[in-house]
């Protein structure tokens, strides 16, 4: 967390509400918080993903489920979703995951 809010020059309260609003999402590793660094590009949020995550919790996903979902390869995508969200490709990413039934 801590490094997440140096990353993004902010103070770690800020970095709290970017989780809670989905613009970050982190996993519980070893009992801490940890932030995948590829969600932050240019020392911003990669600005699709809150979007794509909020999309994969309504279709039932729970949060690890959709952070699992978005580093796990597709081949309907040829690569990750992040990697895909990476590169600009968020229609296709959004397709996929409307397509995902729990």
């Amino acid at each position: 967390m801590e490094q997440a809010a140096e990353t993004l020059n902010v103070p770690k309260g800020r970095v709290n509400r970017l989780l809670e609003e989905y613009s970050l999402v982190a996993v519980k590793k070893d009992g801490q918080l940890m932030i995948p660094a590829d969600v932050i590009v240019q020392g911003e949020p990669l600005a699709p993903l809150r979007g794509t995550i909020i999309m994969l919790l309504d279709s039932g996903y729970s949060i690890e489920e959709s952070i699992t979902w978005l580093f796990t390869h597709s081949d309907v995508l040829g690569q990750t979703p992040l990697q895909s969200l990476l590169e600009g490709k968020k229609a296709p990413v959004r397709r996929l995951a409307q397509m995902l039934d729990i």
